[in-house]
């Protein structure tokens, strides 16, 4: 594949990530406590499909990224997402005297933080994909963002998200250049992920730098259980 970017989750899972992932035949997932995408080739044959549903077990999720393919029989889509890739050539990388490295010890505060601002998936050991950094106020964990995805040249940054109290003092915006540094200090460059509806956030990325690189469909699929029907 010449670009890593058109099937992000397979570039990742067979390649920087490889280790983090499940793999059957040419189907592989992150594992479930780190994060719910799986990854399939862009043309799947049925074979692929066989071998996600052997990976998820009945009754198992899957979220897809790319581009939109219908699910065969077997599958239920319980989300249908339109999305955009951006790529973030153009960050200013800075580090933040403000921010500081979180670690295992932090994941309940940053599970509390994203369960209030719903940033997107982020589970009990997301945090083993990459650095994440944090805003503390009085303390508390008001801010973070960190690296999720890896492809060969790229990460992504994800998980920005700031506790509603301390909304509009930029600190998303300071914390997604500071984890740009360390992206680039190994000789990657940043992207990211939005939902194309949260026009807000996408204002946001093409302010510090960041431009439209793909639209793309996050899908979310249920494995039907023996006995049931898809939808």
């Amino acid at each position: 594949m010449s670009d890593p970017l058109e099937n992000p989750v397979r570039s990742a899972l067979t390649g920087p990530q490889r280790s983090l992932a499940d793999h059957r035949g040419r189907a592989a997932r992150y594992r479930p406590d780190i994060a719910p995408f799986c990854a399939l080739p862009l043309d799947p044959e049925p074979a692929d499909w066989a071998d996600l549903a052997a990976l998820v077990g009945p009754g198992g999720e899957a979220v897809l990224a790319g581009p939109a393919r219908p699910a065969p029989a077997g599958w239920t889509t319980v989300m249908d997402l339109p999305g955009v890739q951006m790529t973030g050539d153009g960050l200013v990388a800075e580090p933040d005297p403000e921010a500081v490295r979180l670690g295992p010890a932090d994941v309940p505060e940053m599970l509390d933080l994203v369960a209030r601002t719903r940033p997107g998936p982020f589970k009990q050991r997301t945090i083993e994909l990459g650095t994440y950094l944090g805003i503390r106020r009085e303390g508390a964990l008001v801010a973070m963002a960190g690296e999720r995805m890896r492809v060969p040249g790229r990460t992504e940054i994800s998980a920005v998200c700031t506790d509603p109290a301390v909304r509009g003092q930029g600190l998303a915006a300071r914390l997604m250049r500071a984890v740009a540094v360390g992206i680039r200090e190994r000789g990657d460059e940043p992207f990211l992920h939005a939902a194309a509806s949260n026009t807000g956030a996408i204002r946001l990325y093409e302010h510090l730098g960041f431009t439209l690189s793909r639209e793309l469909v996050f899908v979310g699929l249920t494995r039907v259980s023996a006995g049931q029907s898809a939808a």
